[in-house]
């Protein structure tokens, strides 16, 4: 087979579908999504990932063989590994802590290198992800520092490629467009192209809560950063390729609202986008039903929700972050990730084999289980020392059953115990099992404990 220099995949980037949003309430607005979670991998970044690379190979800073190193929130290291890869060059990447697993493994998976740093510091500090990549691009031999803050060849993918294609579906007509900023790539390139097609066409910038874009658009003052957990925009400087002069609305949206507009877009539309998505259609739809005459505005799904399935999508992690709401009881059962009331606890019979319990352990990540008689009654637990102590003297043990192995004489806390009384439980080495004469409620343990006094300093 002939070794094509540009591989096939590379002609899957862009020229994205957009559709019309139909099941929400846009007011008296029009609202189309463009799927940029159709690109080859997976985001819009593929585009900047290819037009960086491109522009480096032209004027030499990219040479055979070469290295490429960047920060990233992770789409653009996922469209830099894209096309790194396929070209042939050693790709390594930076990213912060806060993202999400699947993004990690997938570009492990494409043979990227990751260096993983603090995400709780910001630009200046040595741990800081921008800086860690550029003291990396200085050591590596023959390494391109991609640097999507400042490299030109970002804004001039969007809007050689984004904005034209918007421009013709939407038959050269289109009144505003909702974006968010990350490295300010998309909103710059589309700004300068519809400055000389549609210069009436007004910017919407929609930014995390804690972000500094939104005020910073509105009045021109740097607030102090805050912190966010949705991934690929929101900023805690103004990056350099930033134009903001076609902005005519900034709305800060919430990480709760981010992610429930996110889960929304699914039942309603079909349309798994990630956690930026729910940000953008959050801004858009409060854009829409402000208008007091009809106006045909387009968003992006920024990525595909594939790789948010651990996190926006897990009722279990969006729970331990607060950012579930649920029916609060005033109680020890506010306390509990896995409410048996809410449907929620994973648990085993006394006749379940100990190999169902220990796999129900690992599908779940729990290092004990409650035991329930016909579903309800609480009748013991089991633990994964329980279950290695039958296993050191026969791994056959794994048939035996969890009423072999099981401790029957729990303690329990009622609901009504207070915090105090629950940390003496826990300081004990055990997990606190919550029951009372209105039954099982659930297991407590410390990482639940301490995510409760968490969400209660936010």
């Amino acid at each position: 087979m002939p070794n094509d220099s540009r591989p096939a995949v590379l002609e899957l980037i862009g020229n994205t579908p957009l559709v019309r949003v139909s099941r929400f309430d846009t007011g008296p607005c029009t609202l189309f999504l463009k799927l940029e979670s159709q690109n080859p991998g997976g985001s819009i970044k593929d585009r900047i990932g290819l037009a960086m690379i491109d522009a480096a190979e032209r004027d030499g800073s990219l040479k055979p063989g070469g290295t490429i190193v960047e920060a990233t929130a992770g789409n653009t290291g996922l469209g830099l590994a894209l096309v790194g890869r396929a070209k042939g060059y050693r790709v390594v990447l930076v990213v912060p802590d806060k993202m999400s697993t699947e993004k990690v493994l997938h570009l492990k998976a494409m043979g990227a290198e990751v260096h993983i740093t603090r995400s709780d510091v910001g630009k200046g500090h040595p741990d800081y992800y921008q800086d860690v990549a550029a003291r990396l691009a200085l050591e590596i031999p023959d390494a391109f520092f991609a640097d999507q803050f400042n490299n030109p060849a970002n804004p001039l993918a969007h809007e050689c490629s984004t904005a034209p294609e918007i421009w013709a579906q939407t038959q050269h007509d289109v009144d505003a467009i909702v974006v968010g900023v990350g490295s300010a790539g998309t909103l710059t390139g589309l700004t300068r192209f519809f400055k000389r097609v549609q210069p009436d066409l007004a910017m919407v910038l929609a930014d995390p809560v804690g972000s500094v874009m939104a005020e910073y658009s509105r009045s021109g003052t740097m607030t102090t950063p805050g912190s966010w957990a949705v991934e690929g925009i929101g900023e805690d400087f103004i990056p350099s390729i930033a134009d903001l002069s076609s902005v005519r609305h900034a709305y800060s949206i919430s990480d709760e609202e981010s992610f429930d507009h996110a889960r929304q877009l699914l039942r309603a539309e079909g349309i798994l986008g990630g956690s930026s998505t729910g940000t953008l259609l959050a801004a858009a739809l409060r854009y829409c039903r402000e208008q007091t005459e009809p106006k045909r505005v387009v968003s992006f799904v920024c990525d595909t929700g594939t790789r948010y399935l651990s996190k926006v999508y897990n009722d279990q992690w969006m729970n331990d972050q607060g950012l579930l709401a649920r029916k609060p009881y005033g109680d020890l059962r506010d306390v509990i990730a896995r409410r048996f009331e809410d449907g929620r606890v994973i648990s085993v019979s006394p006749d379940d084999t100990l190999l169902t319990a220990f796999q129900r352990m690992r599908l779940a990540d729990v290092s004990q289980l409650p035991v329930l008689s016909d579903g309800r009654q609480l009748v013991g637990v089991i633990d994964e020392s329980d279950i290695l102590l039958g296993m050191q003297a026969d791994p056959s043990h794994f048939r035996l059953t969890v009423a072999s192995a099981m401790t029957d004489k729990v303690e329990t806390l009622p609901a009504s115990a207070s915090l105090a009384e629950l940390q003496v439980e826990l300081d004990r080495g055990l997990v606190a099992i919550i029951a009372d004469a209105s039954g099982f409620h659930g297991l407590i343990t410390r990482v639940d404990l301490l995510n409760h006094l968490r969400r209660s300093l936010a």
